[in-house]
């Protein structure tokens, strides 16, 4: 199984997934909002462009995503620095 980059902000509660390469800088061309209805939350995908996946934002991330996951995340706030 490939590792994938996850960073987290538990201050602003905020989580992204990177499915790049892990040295890449690729920037994002183009961003989808998912329906925050259906979702009950907002989730960002963005897209290089090519139209390729690159990245998923997850705001309210500690309602959205697996405790473990966030746990092992890059920490971006300073209480996990």
């Amino acid at each position: 199984m490939t590792d994938v980059r996850v960073t987290y902000d538990k201050t602003l509660n905020t989580a992204y997934v990177y499915l790049t390469e892990p040295q890449a800088r690729v920037k994002s061309a183009r961003m989808y909002p998912c329906d925050p209805v259906d979702v009950d939350g907002m989730i960002n995908l963005d897209f290089d462009e090519q139209g390729r996946l690159i990245g998923i934002e997850v705001l309210a991330a500690s309602s959205k995503m697996p405790e473990y996951l966030l746990q092992s995340a890059e920490r971006l706030d300073t209480e996990g620095a």
